[in-house]
């Protein structure tokens, strides 16, 4: 069940604010990744049943993860995203420019958290920040659950809008993911400018 259990044993310790981090867009064959900082205070309020609503954004219907993001949005002390596009995640390979996005979105912050929170098992490189990793995070800690929601509306807004630029591949409806629909595409027309040259079946069409 989620809860801010984990953020208040943080807060406890005297850290004055804690942010969680993570991702959307790593498994796609097209388009960025995209990551989020959501950072709260020790005097962080948010109403029962609006926090029984906040979920892994996988979970979520897109309406719902919409009304969420802006709840988050108004709630938090900061809410900060950091996209990185293709070339560098062909360049470096998706885990690096996951850690990448979640040290950017971080480092944009307005407040800078003292701690981090970050969903999954890797810690963060190059960040002098104290942080920790939690495992499924995303399920049961509020703030990385909340950071899921706002990466993932944010990375399908994009995703939407490129559509907008090579309609034949309706990236709109699948997100860039390996969908039947999306891989019906990619032998139709082969791979276009904002497909990820380093996966397959991508670089098998190449």
């Amino acid at each position: 069940m989620l809860d801010l259990q984990t953020e208040k044993k943080i807060f406890d310790l005297g850290y004055k604010y804690v942010a969680g981090v993570d991702e959307a867009g790593r498994g796609p064959l097209a388009g960025p990744v995209v990551a989020a900082c959501v950072v709260i205070g020790p005097d962080f309020k948010i109403d029962s049943d609006e926090l029984k609503m906040v979920a892994d954004s996988k979970k979520l219907s897109a309406k719902k993860r919409e009304l969420l993001f802006k709840i988050i949005k108004e709630k938090v002390l900061a809410v900060e995203i950091s996209v990185v596009g293709h070339e560098v995640i062909d360049k470096i390979n998706i885990l690096q420019a996951s850690l990448l996005a979640m040290r950017k979105s971080i480092e944009a912050c307005k407040i800078q958290p003292d701690f981090i929170l970050i969903d999954g098992n890797q810690m963060i490189p190059k960040l002098h920040i104290t942080q920790k990793t939690v495992i499924s995070g995303d399920s049961f800690v509020f703030c990385i659950a909340a950071a899921s929601i706002i990466a993932k509306v944010s990375r399908d807004y994009l995703i939407t809008e490129l559509d907008k630029k090579y309609p034949e591949y309706q990236f709109a409806k699948h997100k860039g993911y390996g969908t039947k629909l999306h891989l019906e595409k990619l032998l139709e027309f082969g791979p276009c400018e904002i497909h990820r040259k380093s996966f397959r079946p991508v670089k098998d069409l190449l």
